[in-house]
C-alpha cells in the first residue's frame, strides 16, 4: 500500500488544518442530486473544530504584535466552547494562562476538555442578552479589567478570524477540488461552485468566500446558515420568525451581528433558516449513511444545504452533473455525546428486520445446550 510520509510535526498546532474533502454521495443519491455534494471534515483538527484555525492565528499575530508577553498574559475569550478549546490548546503550547467564558447551555463535554488543557471555565446564563454585563461577553470583559495582563483576542472583531480562513480554509478546498481529476464515473466542473457554511461569528463563511471568489471563482455560489432565532441572516426579514426564540444547536448564530461578518450580498449570496429538528436528523444521516461522527452544527449546514438545492436559486446547481457543492462539517460529536438530542438519536432507534431476528435468537438462549453457547 502506497503513503505519502509526513514530517515530524513541532507541537500540536502544525497538526491545525488541513482536513480533508469527502464527498457525501449517499446523501446526494438519496435527495436526487446530480451534483457533486462534499463535505470539509474540520474535526480532524488537532483540537478537533473549524476555530483551531483561528485560535491559532490569533495567537501567533498577537504574540507578533507583542501583545501577548510570555509569562504574564492571560488569555481570555468570551466563546460557545470551539474557540476556546482552541485557544486553551495554542495556550498550553505558548505557556499562557487561559480563562474561558461561555453560556450554560453549552455542553459539559466542552467545559471538560477546557478544564483538562488548563483553563479557568466561567458558566454565565443564557438568557442574558450578548450586551448584558452577565453574558459571556460582558463577564469577560469585567474580567479583562480587573486581572492583571488580561487580553481578549476578541473573536467577533479580531480580522486575524477570516483571514485564518481566507489565506487556509479556503485555499485548501480549492486545492481539493482543482487536483481531483474529472472522469466519467465522477465528473467535475474543476471548480468549487457552491459553498454552503453555518454562520457564528462568521469569519468562516466571509473568509473561505473572499479565497474562493478571489482567487477561484468569481461566480462561486455562497450560502449562509443561520438558526431560527438567531438574526444573522440577510435580508431582515428572514429572522423575524422565531426572533429571540432559544435554539439547542451551539456554535452557529447570535443576538448581535459580529464585526467579522460581512453581511454584504458579494460575499455571502443567500441565507437559509435551520430548525433544531432538521439539523439533528442530518447529524443521523451524516452519521448512518456516510460514517462521519459530526456535531449538531455540522447537521444545520447539511439541513441548510440541501434546503437552498432544492429552492429556486439551488435546484439549477442540483440538477447539474459536475457542479461541486462543498458544505463545511465545523465539529465532531465528541463534544456533545452528553446532550439529549444525541442520546435520541443514539439509542432510540427505528424497527429493523435484524433487530427483529436477533430478538428472536435472543428468546430461544435459554434452551441453547450449554456446549453451544460459546458459539453465540
Amino acid at each position: 500500500m502506497e503513503f505519502t510520509p509526513r514530517r515530524i510535526l513541532d507541537n500540536a498546532l502544525d497538526a491545525v488544518g488541513n482536513t480533508p474533502l469527502i464527498r457525501l454521495d449517499k446523501i446526494a443519491a438519496e435527495e436526487g442530486l446530480k451534483c457533486n455534494l462534499l463535505g470539509k471534515l474540520e474535526f480532524v483538527s488537532a483540537g478537533g473544530s473549524v476555530k483551531d484555525r483561528i485560535a491559532k492565528a490569533m495567537v501567533l499575530a498577537a504574540e507578533k504584535e507583542g501583545k501577548l508577553i510570555p509569562g504574564k498574559s492571560v488569555v481570555i475569550e468570551p466563546t460557545s466552547g470551539n474557540t476556546g478549546i482552541g485557544l486553551a490548546m495554542a495556550c498550553a503550547i505558548k505557556g499562557y494562562s487561559v480563562v474561558i467564558t461561555m453560556p450554560k447551555k453549552m455542553s459539559l463535554e466542552k467545559e471538560a476538555l477546557l478544564r483538562a488543557l488548563g483553563a479557568q471555565v466561567i458558566r454565565t446564563p443564557d438568557e442574558e442578552p450578548w450586551d448584558s454585563p452577565r453574558s459571556h461577553i460582558g463577564v469577560a470583559c469585567k474580567l479583562q479589567r480587573e486581572i492583571e495582563h488580561g487580553i481578549i483576542l476578541d473573536q467577533y472583531r479580531n480580522e486575524n478570524n477570516p483571514l485564518a480562513h481566507e489565506y487556509t480554509t479556503g485555499p485548501e478546498i480549492i486545492a481539493s477540488v482543482v487536483s481531483t481529476p474529472s472522469t466519467s464515473s465522477r465528473p467535475s466542473s474543476m471548480k468549487v461552485d457552491a459553498f454552503v457554511a453555518g454562520a457564528g461569528t462568521g469569519g468562516t463563511i466571509t473568509g473561505v468566500s473572499r479565497a474562493l471568489k478571489k482567487t477561484h471563482n468569481a461566480d462561486c455560489t455562497v450560502v449562509g446558515v443561520d438558526p431560527i432565532g438567531s438574526i444573522l441572516a440577510v435580508p431582515d426579514n428572514l429572522n423575524s420568525s422565531g426572533e429571540g426564540s432559544p435554539y439547542v444547536v451551539e456554535g452557529i448564530g447570535y443576538d448581535f451581528i459580529p464585526d467579522v461578518l460581512s453581511r454584504d450580498v458579494a460575499d455571502v449570496n443567500h441565507w437559509v433558516k435551520t430548525a433544531d429538528e432538521d439539523a439533528f436528523k442530518a447529524v443521523q444521516a451524516l452519521m448512518r449513511k456516510e460514517g462521519l461522527l459530526v456535531g449538531g452544527s455540522s447537521g444545520s449546514a447539511l439541513s441548510g444545504a440541501l434546503t437552498w438545492l432544492k429552492s429556486d436559486q439551488g435546484r439549477r446547481v442540483a440538477e447539474t452533473e459536475g457542479l461541486n457543492v462543498v458544505v463545511l462539517l465545523p465539529d465532531g460529536i465528541r463534544n456533545y455525546m452528553s446532550k439529549e438530542w444525541f442520546l435520541k438519536n443514539a439509542f432510540h432507534t427505528e424497527h429493523s428486520d435484524l433487530a427483529t431476528r436477533i430478538a428472536g435468537i435472543l428468546a430461544q438462549e435459554e434452551i441453547v445446550p450449554i456446549q453451544q453457547a460459546s458459539l453465540l
